[in-house]
């Protein structure tokens, strides 16, 4: 595989893009949305996973206003202030124009997926929200019930319009992430997306449980979410030309 990192042209300067090119021809393309420690190794490391099995597989790097790429899990303090400078308008206009740069590779919006972890769980909901992609899959995404800040309010007034189809997977050991939460959130889709949605729960999981970096990780539940994840991409992306 092919690994580089590029500058993108974004509404407000250049924003960095990590990208995999997998070896033969790809079969789709993944966005791979951050968590909120930035693209830091693991996040690399996911991005590899997925040009591993064939993808064309990018990572924004969302935090491009504030200057800093990624940090470590030991001190959550220092990721306040980039996630202070994010709204959801400038994320989703990154994530637009990470979709544009995989249109000129040549594929199409129902040809792209995207996953996301922690804060990028959220950003894979807001982007099913606003985008026709092919598919989309949130790992522990917070902040969609009741919102993050001004800039980032509750998703839930996007699940009427949802036009890509979502899957959410969550812990209910994640003390950030409330089972009652979960419920809401699963049930405002089944009343109201016109999309193919699903949301699964892991009862010992906890937040991060994906992320064989951290502490939380717990494999049993990570190696599920992956299978499921992979299945709702081949199940929902348009297959390549």
């Amino acid at each position: 595989m092919e690994t580089r990192t590029l500058d993108l042209e974004v509404p407000d300067g250049t924003m960095p893009l990590y990208e995999v090119l997998p070896d033969g021809s790809p079969r789709g393309a993944v966005i791979v949305a951050q968590e909120a420690f930035g693209v830091n190794d693991h996040i690399e490391d996911v991005t590899r996973r997925f040009a591993a099995i064939g993808y064309h597989a990018v990572a924004p790097h969302l935090f491009h206003r504030t200057g800093s790429g990624s940090f470590g899990y030991d001190d959550f303090s220092l990721v306040m202030p980039q996630m202070a400078a994010l709204t959801d308008e400038g994320i989703l206009a990154d994530v637009v124009a990470t979709v544009e740069h995989l249109h000129g590779a040549g594929w199409t919006d129902r040809q792209i997926g995207i996953v996301g972890f922690c804060m990028g769980g959220r950003v894979s909901f807001l982007a099913a929200g606003n985008l026709a992609l092919g598919a989309a899959v949130g790992f522990y995404g917070g902040g969609i019930i009741n919102g993050r800040t001004e800039a980032m309010p509750s998703l839930l007034p996007l699940v009427t319009s949802m036009r890509t189809p979502w899957l959410g997977l969550f812990g209910d050991a994640d003390a950030s992430i409330p089972v009652e939460e979960v419920e809401r959130l699963r049930d405002e889709l089944n009343a109201g997306a016109d999309v193919d949605t699903a949301v699964v729960r892991y009862p010992d999981a906890e937040h991060g449980f994906h992320c064989d970096a951290r502490p939380s990780y717990q494999e049993a539940a990570a190696t599920d979410a992956w299978s499921r994840t992979l299945e709702w991409l081949d199940g929902h992306l348009a297959p390549a030309d």
